[in-house]
């Protein structure tokens, strides 16, 4: 299998190209270390922090910017982000307050990304 990609970990966009032969992956076109682990990550087990809005009440705004803490796996986001639009917090809120701990048994949590 063989499969081209551009790296996104840092801003230099490096094309890779990702061979997998048996179990093992192959990395070209990286220039750190970082790109070949994004590489086999991204083939393997891709992830996305998710960033989005939740409703507030009593806030000076209708939403509170909100993101998980760090990335979840990519085949949840949509069920993610059914979860986060059903629920609403009451103000005040500080930045990294925790709104869902845990969100879908991942491990992480969705956290505040603004004082309000």
């Amino acid at each position: 299998m063989k499969k081209e990609m551009i790296c996104i970990v840092c801003p230099m966009g490096c094309h890779l190209e990702v061979n997998k032969q048996g179990e093992e992956y192959t990395v070209e076109g990286n220039k750190c270390k970082r790109g070949q682990e994004y590489a086999v990550k991204e083939l393997t087990a891709p992830t996305r922090v998710v960033t989005t809005t939740v409703k507030i009440k009593n806030g000076n705004l209708n939403r509170l910017p909100v993101k998980t803490k760090e990335a979840i796996p990519k085949d949840k986001i949509f069920e993610c982000m059914k979860l986060i639009d059903s629920i609403e917090v009451t103000a005040p809120i500080h930045v990294g307050d925790v709104i869902i701990k845990d969100i879908l048994g991942t491990g992480v949590d969705l956290v505040a990304a603004r004082d309000m």
